[in-house]
């Protein structure tokens, strides 16, 4: 079995990869992040007109098509990320701990309410 690449070493491949085609020129933070905007609304295209049940349950073709949606988008977030030298994982670990402060599962279990609504 092959080892999965670690996120440092995507990274380093996206970087190699937009250097050997001379496009850090264009990889501005602020480029990324619309770049990463659009291929977000790429995916929701995917998803536009289904009811939950569809959603859940994608045709095989669209199932592919949505995957590599989701790869342009994780591959603008990991070249934004090192652009910004943010580590991702230790900003999600971040980040849920701030959502469990939030969102304390007694006052929210069931519930779609922002936390400012309860």
């Amino acid at each position: 079995m092959t080892e999965k690449p670690s996120l440092a070493d995507l990274q380093q491949r996206l970087k190699a990869f937009a250097a050997e085609r001379d496009w850090e020129q264009f990889h501005a933070p602020k480029n990324l992040v619309m770049a990463l905007s659009v291929e977000a609304a790429e995916l929701v295209e995917h998803f536009q007109w289904l009811t939950a049940e569809q959603s859940e349950h994608l045709p095989d073709d669209t199932r592919h098509e949505v995957a590599l949606e989701m790869a342009d988008i994780f591959i603008y977030l990991l070249r934004l990320a090192e652009r910004l030298d943010v580590d991702l994982l230790a900003a999600v670990e971040e980040k849920i701990a701030l959502n469990a402060a939030k969102y304390p599962a007694e006052k929210v279990r069931g519930s779609a309410k922002k936390y400012t609504e309860y």
